[in-house]
């Protein structure tokens, strides 16, 4: 089979195992050089490759270049039919962060979202047992990731009817939060979606190819949450589901949600998912508490660029 990488590129570093980050606008561009400092003050022995796409500006490359991020050009990936995503434009960028599937000059790649940051060490992510490239994604452990909440803690209207507590994968863990601090409840509970927030991948162009299949067959309209929506139906119940504290979506701490499984101390690294972002907030003003850890590394962040001479208001 004919490698279907995205680009011609060579990878972006020599380490065969890599954090990769999406970034197609500089919306989320201080989010990811604060993920990569986390990353970095928490002793990964692995680096952050941003995958930036066409539409990443110059002011954006010259940020990265003079912090030594190291960056790699992707395709934007879109369905061959368009859903209209209006109500949640976020998604349109949400189909390119299946890329890393197709990375094959890498033997691991750990994809995470911009709007996270790093609390503890996770390079066992990197260590973790998958199915090799060779089962061509007919295994049961295709890639790993953390369940998405679909309690729709924020009443969104136009979200599934069918997302409600019940279908919750972390509300079956209520019962045991010891449990849910080192284990995922099933992948197939509920509507068993993964949080695209971050996957744990061994590149394979036959599992990549799968999911271009997908991409390219009508039915890919009907996903109301872009890639987390095919790779849960894709693969439904071949990944393996991480606990919450390696993408404690911010929400889950909230009361009324699942602060009966949250643990501040037990917290690997948050997903600030919705807005508005930490960075939209003003320091010691936040709406929220983890709004304020961000604020705290980000500072440290600042401090130490300035110490180096960068100063660009990222």
């Amino acid at each position: 089979m004919a490698s279907t990488r995205l680009s011609t590129e060579p990878a972006a570093v020599t380490s065969k195992k890599v954090w990769t980050t999406l970034i197609t606008n500089t919306a989320y561009l201080t989010g990811l050089l604060t993920l990569d400092y986390s990353l970095k003050k928490h002793n990964t022995k692995y680096p952050l490759v941003a995958l930036y796409t066409d539409t990443f500006p110059p002011d954006g490359h010259k940020a990265l270049d003079e912090r030594g991020i190291p960056k790699q050009h992707v395709k934007y990936l879109l369905p061959s039919v368009q859903k209209d995503f209006t109500n949640d434009p976020r998604f349109y960028d949400c189909w390119s962060k299946l890329t890393p599937f197709s990375l094959e000059e890498y033997d691991r790649v750990v994809q995470l979202d911009s709007d996270m940051l790093v609390l503890q060490n996770m390079d066992e992510l990197m260590e973790m047992s998958l199915d090799p490239p060779s089962a061509a994604g007919k295994g049961d452990r295709v890639f790993a990731a953390s369940h998405a909440c679909v309690c729709n803690p924020l009443k969104k209207p136009h979200y599934p009817k069918d997302w409600v507590p019940e279908n919750c994968a972390f509300t079956s863990q209520h019962a045991d939060p010891d449990a849910a601090q080192h284990t995922g409840a099933p992948a197939d509970f509920g509507l068993g979606m993964p949080n695209g927030g971050l996957q744990v991948v061994n590149p394979s162009a036959a599992v990549y190819n799968l999911i271009l299949e997908q991409l390219s067959n009508p039915s890919s309209m009907d996903y109301d949450f872009a890639d987390q929506s095919l790779l849960g139906d894709l693969f439904r119940g071949r990944w393996v589901a991480l606990p919450y504290t390696y993408n404690a979506l911010k929400t889950l701490r909230n009361k009324g949600v699942h602060e009966q499984i949250w643990r501040d101390g037990e917290v690997k690294n948050v997903h600030y998912i919705l807005s508005p972002k930490p960075w939209d907030e003003q320091a010691g003003k936040c709406s929220q508490e983890s709004h304020e850890w961000w604020w705290a590394v980000n500072r440290e962040r600042l401090e130490k660029e300035k110490g180096e001479g960068v100063v660009d208001g990222f």
